[in-house]
């Protein structure tokens, strides 16, 4: 019967996590996406497990006690009352983003653009740096996954060759970019732009899963030419004239170099295929 849900902009309390869970299954959160939601049958018992909810998270009650007041709201708003824990929420959600990206657990890993307070003067005075570190990061994490994904069809030897191939080294300049990254003292950044490469790369792998076999071979082929196309253009008119940092001109020549030699191994697999 729980089918209507409602969500407020709200940061859980670490500690508070299994009290809430144990309070009520229907008050779920994301600390992540800093979200509170109640799903129940009417909007007025979500409203009261919010509230509930929120006197745990600042420890006015137990869960236990959360789930008795629970019962005696509802009994009350049955009886007609208009219990105020049922018909207006009694806390004010957060008026800013409540998300919490978490930190970073491999050193020099990507961050949030919203969390660049906390990242060295060197990344917050050269973000256009952190920002094409960033860029080059998600474009091999595109790669990346679209290649584990390929292995596990049923291919041709040579597309799952290729598929390897593409896996191990946009993997390897993954980890060179971090790196380089820790050297220049710049964090690779999260930015809008970083996010719209990896929902356009989300969205164009959810295009080619459902395929198999070959339909899914010639397929995944076709898109790693127009991806590697895309990526030199981009490399050549975007993030070339944005870098400022020497080392990081180098290694973005270096990975032209390596996307280049995919792009033409990618278009020889794909011609042959549609002899």
């Amino acid at each position: 019967m729980d089918f209507l849900e409602h969500t407020v902009s709200y940061q859980i309390p670490a500690g508070k996590a299994d009290e809430i869970t144990e309070f009520d299954g229907s008050a779920t959160f994301s600390r992540t996406e800093g979200e509170l939601s109640g799903k129940c049958d009417l909007e007025g018992h979500n409203i009261l497990t919010l509230n509930l909810a929120n006197d745990i998270a600042t420890g006015k009650m137990s869960a236990k006690e959360a789930r008795k007041a629970f019962s005696e709201n509802v009994v009350e708003d049955t009886l007609g009352n208009n219990p105020a824990y049922v018909t207006t929420l009694q806390f004010q959600p957060a008026s800013k983003a409540a998300a919490d990206p978490d930190k970073p657990t491999i050193p020099g890993s990507p961050v949030r653009a919203t969390m660049t307070n906390d990242l060295s003067k060197t990344t917050r005075s050269n973000m256009g740096d952190a920002e094409v570190l960033g860029i080059i990061i998600a474009v091999d994490e595109n790669e990346i996954i679209a290649a584990a994904e390929a292995q596990k069809k049923k291919v041709s030897p040579e597309v799952k060759a290729y598929a390897k191939k593409l896996h191990q080294e946009h993997g390897k300049n993954a980890v060179a970019t971090i790196k380089l990254g820790e050297k220049i003292d710049t964090t690779p950044v999260e930015t809008a732009a970083v996010d719209q490469l990896r929902i356009k790369g989300a969205g164009e792998l959810a295009m080619l899963l459902p395929k198999e076999g070959d339909e899914f071979g010639s397929a995944y082929m076709a898109a790693m030419v127009k991806n590697h196309e895309e990526v030199l253009t981009m490399i050549d008119q975007k993030l070339t004239p944005m870098a400022k940092s020497e080392e990081l001109k180098e290694h973005l020549t270096k990975t032209r170099g390596h996307i280049a030699m995919h792009l033409e191994e990618a278009k020889k697999i794909h011609s042959g295929m549609k002899r």
